[in-house]
């Protein structure tokens, strides 16, 4: 008999209940809707659908990090899936890999500052579009519709960098007050 996928697409066996065994199945079962539900929100604002789920899974584990096989399980998905989303998280600084002492498995961390990791991440990308939206307007010319639609790009995103800079030091001073960090 085929298992049933339920809406937050985990199999089921057709009973339309979640396997829960006690201890950490229970927190693992309560954090289920709330990965389910941040997840959908993070696919709303444009992830992709599986490293949201990644994500979300690991943010809400008790230490922050899952190896692939635990993430594997409490996700049902298969390897494939977790390493795709792991490897998209990890190239936008969302979380780290790395190594379990002893062995050669590798555990996923999502730290307490990825947010404010994966956005100054983005410096580097923002200057290198600047620098391309630049030759746009060079090319096109300021008189052209295209090289000022070019040209109001290139000004939001220099408005961007120059505030996001802003806005991050705003942060640390906030977060160093609150938090004691």
């Amino acid at each position: 008999m085929s298992e049933r996928r339920r809406g937050d697409g985990r199999a089921d066996g057709g009973r339309g209940e979640a396997r829960v065994g006690g201890g950490a199945a229970d927190a693992e079962a309560a954090a289920s809707p709330f990965v389910e539900r941040f997840a959908a929100q993070l696919v709303e604002a444009g992830m992709a659908r599986m490293p949201a789920r990644v994500f979300a899974a690991l943010l809400s584990s008790e230490r922050g990090a899952l190896t692939s096989a635990e993430l594997g399980e409490r996700l049902t998905i298969s390897p494939a899936a977790v390493s795709g989303a792991v490897r998209h998280l990890a190239q936008v600084n969302m979380i780290s890999r790395e190594r379990e002492p002893g062995s050669r498995r590798e555990r996923y961390r999502v730290q307490g500052d990825q947010w404010y990791s994966a956005l100054t991440g983005r410096d580097a990308m923002l200057r290198s579009w600047q620098a391309t939206l630049r030759e746009g307007v060079s090319h096109f010319g300021l008189e052209t519709p295209q090289g000022r639609r070019i040209n109001d790009t290139l000004e939001f995103f220099q408005f961007l960098e120059k505030e996001l800079g802003s806005l991050m030091e705003r942060w640390e001073t906030h977060r160093s007050q609150h938090h004691g960090r």
